[in-house]
């Protein structure tokens, strides 16, 4: 009997403690899949199926075994988790999207016209910036416009 397939979630939990304990950054693993590192983190935290040829790298490269390959090539579900609204970096996105989501949504709408910013066709990064009162987060969301036909 074949044993049931680990958890995306559980996978997740053991790819990030083999990248701690290898001593190698989210960086690092991206530059050896050749994929875009905030792409590469959501990816390996079960947020994106991975390439099979992906997936076998990184878990050569992190001494992890076929299960764990086997669940990043999963199509994954992308639901909210309720836990993660209780981070406090995670949190901050929400309380930024909700403050600001609206005007956002209103300048998109005044400068594109009637429609949304994919988040399928969609790129981010993330950057640090300095400054003098104290470093700054700079993440950038890159969509495609999709316009509503009627």
């Amino acid at each position: 009997m074949n044993a049931p397939i680990m958890s995306k979630s559980d996978a997740a939990e053991l790819i990030v403690a083999a990248r701690i304990r290898a001593g190698l950054t989210w960086a690092e693993i991206a530059d050896r899949i050749e994929a875009p590192l905030v792409w590469t983190v959501a990816a390996l935290l079960g947020k994106h199926p991975v390439p099979a040829e992906k997936a076998e790298i990184v878990c050569e490269l992190l001494g992890l075994g076929e299960g764990v390959a086997e669940s990043l090539r999963l199509q994954p579900a992308r639901t909210r988790d309720d836990e993660l609204v209780t981070d406090p970096t995670i949190y901050r996105f929400y309380e930024a999207l909700a403050v600001y989501g609206p005007a956002l949504k209103e300048l998109i709408h005044e400068e594109f016209g009637d429609g949304i910013m994919s988040a399928i066709n969609f790129k981010v990064d993330i950057a640090r910036r300095p400054d003098p009162d104290g470093d700054r987060v700079v993440v950038t969301f890159d969509g495609k416009f999709l316009d509503y036909r009627w």
